[in-house]
């Protein structure tokens, strides 16, 4: 029934493994990807030209089930896999950034990648091998494609030795969290996470990861060749010679080299005067059918992209005037939003980000369930917004999208590595970045990690290196090979340009790394070149931010709560959650704080106000209280008898005031000297062996 093909390749000690012809034959391409005991089924389809697009309809899902690791979904109500969480939008990302350069030019169809993680071993990521799986689906069903691109994922061990294939543990809490995509000649794709590591250390992971990658691509061309593939016929976008041509008849390059500024606003006004001025010049041949509005106006554009493009590479002139590395203007300032526990505006040119700091207590960590490993808690969320008016726009106001979750976790590596820590640091605290784009013109996520920095700072978070991001452009001729490198890129830059390179760190040092790429690939020399480049983009914006605020203030926000703790013997951990967890949820509710319990007896104790920290603390002692020989303490009696009272001591623990015991004189009656919620002080006698406890009135000192 089945026509199986393997092939087999060695990768980090691991087999990496591609199987065709057993599974998904209606598909045009598919591959059974092994990788260790990773499992993924990797398919590409081409559909029709869909009516009216003027763009490469390009999706890529990635699908995890919770049965690749062995796990029922959390949720008690829904067991179905809903929308992929945060971790498989990441990794469709991924997939879709290196591949999607490599399609033809001006392809219509249709095309999806779907890849699904069909088995795990919960401790190793899928996301590298879920790239080269997709490659191997792409080559193998004959829709255009340029050429092979594999991945590797890439950590460091303590004495600075790279290594594949981290586990989860080992990316959570090492120096280096490094994915590389890319072909047999070239890096497409980076994204990464480092403990300020030197650029030099960077570009030898680099080159470690792409050596790597050489040996999977070569496996996937081998492979291909076993099989008779038929390209498959596309649709590219209709161009208009006579379009074009009357755009270049009307306007000159010199006149279209004069449409600069500094705004985005100037530069379309601009442009759209340009355009205005064509098609009043193309009245005649729009009427006759010949040319429409539309795509003039889109030669105008290409127009003025190649114009971009040559001032740059020949007069090293930039649309707003500036030098190749130079950033824009920056405008930053702290503590305006003054009942917050930290808040920050960073402003770079005409992208502006406001972003807040929210702090909590170790029970506000989020609790991630992903379907490819074991359930964590993360103490440190960064949440990206980019509302329409961002852009000038009027849109629908959804769910967070790719480019969200993307932007939100790439600050969360920038700022990871020097935040404190609950360990070292004792820094117990969770804490909430939130970015809210309130303009945007290129690098809105470079402005996001600066905003984070100085509002961690602002609220008193003791980080240990202040973080600055940078978004490094490149603008290429195929032909020649020349290029020039742009530090800041703006908007229009990012669109024209071939090459968004975002780099965050300190003065000398990498946190995070991003490239993504038009062209077909990048050598290792362009990239040394970029790194070097945004060094001096990130001094001049560190010492920028330094003038506002240039080290963490002493204390944090009046308003952010204050963690108190308390040690108890883990075996009384039971009595203060009480039945249920009706003692410790009884405390929160009474006193309005929150309390989180460690396995060695660790209580910590979030509150916003003092005495309400105080009245749960002394709760917890009395819980927790053990009665010793001698202690003199207030208690409330609870029941009386005729031979005396039984007081409570402790919680569900009473002792017995002995009618003897009551005063000085003889009593003959308890009730003549004691009544039922009475308090009074007493001292601790005796406690026997069965842990009866004798209590004493008289015997307390009277002074």
């Amino acid at each position: 029934m089945y026509n199986i093909k393997t092939k087999s390749v060695e990768i980090g000690g691991k087999m990496l493994t591609f199987e065709h012809g057993k599974m998904a034959h209606q598909t045009d391409g598919a591959i059974f990807c092994k990788y260790g005991e990773q499992a993924i089924l990797a398919t590409a389809q081409m559909g029709r030209v869909r009516e009216g697009i003027d763009f490469f309809p390009l999706v890529v899902d990635f699908e995890a089930k919770y049965y690749a690791s062995g796990k029922l979904k959390g949720s008690r109500f829904n067991k179905r896999e809903g929308r992929a969480g945060d971790a498989g939008t990441l990794t469709a990302r991924m997939i879709d950034r290196p591949m999607r350069p490599l399609f033809p030019k001006g392809m219509m169809n249709e095309v999806q990648i779907i890849c699904t993680l069909l088995q795990t071993d919960t401790e190793h990521s899928a996301s590298a091998t879920a790239i080269t799986a997709a490659s191997m689906a792409i080559l193998l069903s004959g829709i255009p494609f340029e050429k092979a691109v594999g991945a590797v994922r890439v950590g460091m061990d303590e004495a600075g030795k790279f290594f594949l294939d981290p586990t989860f543990e080992q990316i959570d809490n090492g120096d280096l969290d490094l994915i590389v995509a890319g072909s047999e000649d070239s890096i497409m794709m980076v994204e990464a996470g480092a403990n300020l590591i030197s650029k030099e250390k960077m570009v030898e992971a680099l080159e470690f990861a792409h050596g790597e990658i050489k040996k999977i691509c070569k496996a996937q061309v081998e492979f291909a060749a076993e099989f008779e593939i038929e390209t498959k016929e596309v649709m590219i976008k209709e161009e208009s010679e006579l379009a074009e041509s009357l755009v270049n008849e009307i306007i000159s390059d010199a006149v279209m080299d004069e449409v600069a500024g500094i705004t985005k606003k100037e530069i379309k006004d601009g442009l759209h005067a340009l355009e205005d001025k064509v098609i009043d010049a193309c009245v005649g041949q729009i009427e006759e059918g010949e040319v429409t509005e539309k795509m003039l106006k889109k030669y105008v554009n290409k127009k003025w992209g190649e114009s971009l493009r040559r001032r740059i590479l020949e007069k090293g002139e930039r649309i707003d005037g500036r030098k190749t590395d130079e950033v824009r203007p920056i405008h930053v300032e702290v503590g305006i939003l003054n009942r917050l526990h930290g808040s920050a505006i960073f402003q770079r040119g005409e992208t502006q980000a406001l972003t807040v700091l929210t702090v909590g207590g170790p029970g506000d960590e989020e609790i991630v369930d992903d379907p490819d490993r074991p359930e964590y808690r993360k103490r440190y969320i960064h949440h990206y917004n980019f509302p329409p008016y961002s852009v000038g726009e009027v849109r629908m106001m959804r769910f967070p999208g790719r480019r969200e979750i993307g932007h939100g976790m790439l600050a969360t590596r920038a700022l990871k590595y020097v935040l404190p820590t609950e360990e070292g640091d004792q820094f117990p605290y969770t804490l909430r970045l939130v970015s809210e784009i309130l303009s945007c013109n290129g690098s809105s996520s470079m402005a996001s990690v600066c905003g984070s920095s100085l509002s961690l700072m602002d609220g008193g978070v003791p980080i240990k290196k202040a973080i600055a991001g940078i978004a490094m452009g490149m603008v290429m001729d195929q032909e020649t090979g020349k290029y020039k490198i742009l530090s800041d890129i703006q908007g229009l830059e990012d669109a024209g340009g071939d090459m968004d390179f975002k780099v965050a760190g300190d003065e000398a040092g990498i946190s995070a790394l991003q490239m993504d790429i038009k062209v077909k690939g990048l050598k290792l020399e362009i990239l040394k070149e970029a790194l070097t480049q945004a060094e001096v983009g990130k001094k001049f914006i560190l010492g920028e931010m330094n003038k506002v605020i240039s080290e963490p203030r002493k204390e944090m926000s009046s308003f952010a709560p204050r963690i108190y703790t308390i040690q108890i013997d883990p075996s009384d951990i039971a009595a203060v959650i009480g039945k249920g967890g009706e003692t410790i949820q009884g405390m929160e509710k009474d006193f309005q704080v929150q309390i989180s319990i460690s396995e060695d007896g660790l209580i910590m104790v979030t509150a916003l106000d003092q005495e309400k920290a105080d009245g749960a603390l002394g709760r917890i002692k009395e819980v927790t209280y053990k009665p010793q020989i001698g202690d003199i303490l207030k208690v409330k009696i609870r029941n009386i008898m005729d031979f005396g009272a039984f007081a409570e001591i402790a919680p569900k623990k009473d002792g017995l005031i002995h009618i003897s015991e009551i005063a000085d004189e003889r009593v003959e009656k308890v009730e003549d000297y004691l009544t039922l919620g009475q308090e009074v002080m007493v001292k601790i006698l005796d406690i026997d062996r069965q842990g009866k406890v004798k209590l004493s009135m008289k015997a307390v000192p009277k002074d």
